[in-house]
């Protein structure tokens, strides 16, 4: 299975493929990066360069799902609508792509690849390497965490097929 996690943010878009071996069940890294939004265009023409760079994402890696962040409680409404538009560029992408969408919470990322639903971004970043024996850190925290989504998906749906094979 080859899953593409996106991390939706106003600034920098993460995105992170992984797949499992299908004989062995580990996990390996294809590709991650980050869309970094010119912040001299307008907003829509900002959502329009996401949309074109994870819908270009989605056609060279093929992945046979997209997962995505649900959206985490903001104090601040006008950030979190600027986050609700980029995500809801992300699931269009998706939805176009015609490939099925996962969306997990920040707490079940964190559980899924670190252990712990309230580790800290260093700790995420750590694990993201550790699991995909990464030489180096990835492109950016974004790209990591778009990785950590992916990975949640791959650990979720493998503790799911074991439940549904017994």
């Amino acid at each position: 299975m080859r899953v593409l996690g996106i991390d939706c943010g106003t600034e920098f878009t993460g995105f992170g493929v992984v797949e499992t071996c299908a004989r062995t069940g580990d996990l390996r890294h294809i590709a991650q990066g980050t869309v970094r939004v010119n912040k001299k265009l307008t907003t829509a023409q900002r959502l329009a360069q996401v949309f074109a760079e994870l819908t270009a994402q989605m056609e060279l890696h093929q992945p046979d799902i997209i997962a995505i962040e649900e959206v985490f409680f903001s104090a601040n409404a006008k950030s979190a609508l600027k986050l609700g538009q980029v995500r809801g560029v992300a699931l269009l992408a998706a939805a176009l792509s015609g490939r099925p969408v996962a969306e997990y919470a920040p707490l079940s990322i964190k559980s899924a690849v670190v252990g712990y639903g309230l580790a800290q971004k260093e700790q995420v970043q750590f694990m993201v390497m550790r699991l995909l024996k990464l030489d180096q850190q990835p492109d950016s925290p974004d790209a990591a965490d778009a990785l950590a989504i992916a990975i949640c998906h791959l650990h979720t749906a493998q503790t799911l097929s074991m439940q549904g094979a017994r």
